[in-house]
């Protein structure tokens, strides 16, 4: 009796834990899930460091903002705290909804949107500051949309990777938390900005 005790027991231990591992996955999963379709981009919070440099190749800055695979939300969050209308564009609807909860519990609903969008749908033309986690095998042809969309007093702001071509204009941080920011004067009879060709990537 005591044996076939032991071996409920342990039964109902193993299914506890296996339900548990099941539930864990079912909810970790869609946050996790690559959320660009065109170039694996699986989602990496960003951390505190990275925020605070994005931040500062804001100051000085006005206009819309958005966040290019805004994730859960955290760089628009705390662009509308510092004045910003800012938009977040993620293909990953869960990461989507996070963000939505967590701007209106932070306050700043009003001053923030989020959608769901593949960013490679998206026209980027009326915004003037623009924030990109990219990751290096999409970084040339989004160099060359946004070039192509954007107003010649956007600046853009690369984080963990900058862009192939361009030169920035300022750098902040180190490693992973490095930001490089980019001022576009190369259209609309503005100076035109100088490219380096680089062995990487052809410009």
């Amino acid at each position: 009796e005591a044996g076939s005790r032991r071996r409920s027991w342990g039964l109902l231990v193993t299914a506890g834990v296996g339900g548990t591992l099941v539930a864990l996955y079912a909810v970790v999963t869609p946050f996790v899930t690559p959320a660009l379709r065109k170039v694996c981009l699986p989602f990496v919070p960003a951390t505190s460091s990275q925020i605070q440099n994005v931040l500062k190749m804001l100051e000085n800055r006005s206009g819309s903002l958005v966040d290019i695979g805004s994730g859960d939300g955290r760089i628009v969050i705390a662009a509308a705290k510092r004045g910003f209308k800012a938009v977040g564009y993620e293909l990953n609807p869960w990461l989507v909804w996070y963000s939505r909860y967590r701007a209106r519990r932070d306050g700043v609903h009003q001053n923030t949107k989020f959608y769901i969008s593949d960013l490679w749908k998206v026209s980027f033309s009326h915004y003037t500051n623009v924030v990109v986690f990219g990751v290096p095998q999409m970084m040339p042809q989004l160099e060359k949309k946004l070039e192509e969309e954007l107003e010649c007093n956007a600046r853009i702001i690369a984080c963990r990777f900058p862009f192939p071509c361009w030169i920035p204009d300022h750098t902040t941080g180190e490693g992973i938390d490095t930001v490089w920011a980019y001022d576009l004067k190369h259209s609309r009879g503005c100076e035109t900005k100088s490219l380096e060709i680089t062995p990487e990537a052809e410009c």
